[in-house]
């Protein structure tokens, strides 16, 4: 059965990187939600309004495209924050649509690692996007790891 899969952490917990990784595996299809919005609204995504005013349009516009991959067969690596029950449940429509199996990867790095992941990407500029402190607080806030009850797939 071909193969979703999704992540969920925080701003800098890993999930680019380890989709990055799994992505490199032959015939595996990334789709990488910062890619699509640095290249769609350069100067639209600014804040974290502009993230929630614009993100569902994106969803709306990928779950049919990510679901006719999946259809044909195509492992895709969806390097999306899963980080809420609704975020999850789109994703969920996805993949039982296309009648395929999932798996979700979910990173909890200690926080000190991950704010100093942070700074360095910060620093470097290499990252389609700055976060603040303050943004990182707010995106904190809305974090939810999946609960038993979602029936998720989990990596181990």
């Amino acid at each position: 059965m071909t193969m979703l899969h999704l992540f969920c952490g925080q701003v800098a917990s890993g999930k680019s990187t380890l989709a990055a990784q799994i992505a490199a595996r032959p015939g595996h299809v990334l789709i990488a939600q910062d890619e699509w919005t640095r290249h769609l609204w350069p100067e639209e995504m600014r804040t974290l309004d502009d993230y929630a005013r614009l993100i569902p349009r994106l969803r709306a516009a990928l779950a049919p495209h990510v679901a006719q991959l999946l259809r044909l067969g195509m492992p895709v690596v969806l390097d999306w924050p899963m980080n809420t029950p609704q975020t999850r449940a789109w994703a969920r429509g996805i993949f039982e649509a296309a009648g395929a199996d999932h798996i979700l990867h979910v990173l909890r790095p200690p926080d000190a690692l991950r704010l100093q992941r942070l700074a360095a990407r910060n620093a470097a500029g290499t990252h389609a996007y700055q976060v603040s402190a303050e943004d990182d607080a707010a995106l904190a806030r809305w974090f939810q790891p999946p609960s038993p009850e979602e029936g998720f797939n989990l990596a181990p």
